[in-house]
């Protein structure tokens, strides 16, 4: 019911909606209704109210919970099943239980608060209450295991284009997982999945945006390297707006990907990727590979051509940007 009652204020912004209009399209009373504002207000959004005129939103809480989330989706499938957190461990957890358990293709673990996400390689992901989107998206695509990362690359071009289009910032994405500002980085995603010897049962994808986070607010050893999109922006943003955003450009790729394959996605990735078209370093678990990429395989695959002319297929590293060839 909150989530119709906030579509309702959406269509009518800085407009008064009467009690009447609202408990006609509801379907209730006029005293659940004040029941429903009463609780969205003790949820920081500010509501006017005004005798025969009715109720008016002023100014928008920055909540994730479903009710904020979905009043704003435009999806079929991903975040139409949600589970929220005000605080929990890690949302890939969380996921990973719940797609043993038989959860559906698109069902979204939300938190507002994560005290132990992780990212690639087991690294921590800080993510501070109320600041940052922190969230897994279940996926059950009919995939042999090893395509499964190219999965991440194509999250990464969903949140750089849902960026764009809500904050007006442009992002550039560093292969395989990282999505930059200036950079410092902003978003970190993760993949993981369970699978079969020949088929994947379900990939969980784990993402966390730095979202309202202040420069002072960050933990003193990532301030340097990191950044948020307030830092950016100069001013708050609506993370439910945000990730609904996501949610909408990742199921539009998403079901390209299952129409067209990956060769679909590449261009896409590629003219939104800092580490392709300049030199880097690729570190591996055996050796350091300084090179120029050239771009990336139909598989995902990052291609590194050496010093001698060789092409290295790079398939897990830690890539660094080289500040000259």
């Amino acid at each position: 019911m909150k989530e119709k009652l906030l579509k309702i204020f959406e269509e009518h912004q800085g407009e008064f909606v009467s009690g009447e209009k609202i408990s006609q399209q509801l379907g209730c009373s006029r005293t659940a209704i004040w029941k429903h504002i009463d609780e969205l207000r003790k949820s920081g959004y500010e509501i006017e109210s005004a005798t025969r005129k009715g109720y008016r939103m002023v100014s928008k809480g920055d909540g994730i919970k479903p009710h904020e989330v979905k009043s704003k989706l435009k999806t079929e499938r991903i975040g139409r099943e949600q589970t929220y957190f005000d605080a929990t461990e890690s949302t890939q957890i969380i996921a990973h239980k719940l797609a043993q358990d038989g959860a559906y293709e698109g069902h979204v673990v939300i938190a507002n608060e994560q005290t132990a996400g992780k990212g690639r390689l087991g690294r921590k992901w800080h993510s501070r209450s109320g600041t940052s989107i922190s969230m897994s998206i279940i996926l059950r695509p009919n995939l042999p295991p090893h395509q499964a990362p190219q999965l991440t690359l194509l999250t990464a071009v969903a949140v750089v284009r849902a960026i764009k289009q809500e904050v007006g910032i442009h992002c550039q994405i560093k292969w395989p997982n990282d999505i930059l500002i200036n950079g410092k980085k902003l978003v970190g995603i993760l993949t993981e999945m369970q699978a079969e010897t020949d088929r994947v049962q379900s990939v969980i994808i784990g993402i966390g945006i730095n979202v309202n986070q202040q420069a002072n607010e960050m933990a003193p050893d990532i301030r340097e390297i990191a950044t948020s999109l307030a830092i950016e922006k100069g001013e708050g943003i609506e993370r439910a707006r945000l990730i609904a955003a996501i949610f909408q450009e990742f199921e539009q790729l998403y079901d390209l990907y299952l129409e067209s394959g990956f060769s679909a996605i590449r261009p896409l990735w590629e003219a939104e990727a800092i580490s392709v078209g300049t030199y880097l370093y690729a570190r591996t678990m055996h050796e350091v590979i300084f090179g120029y990429a050239k771009g990336i395989t139909d598989e995902g695959i990052l291609l590194l051509v050496d010093e001698n002319g060789k092409t290295h297929h790079i398939y897990s590293a830690d890539i660094e940007i080289a500040t000259q060839p």
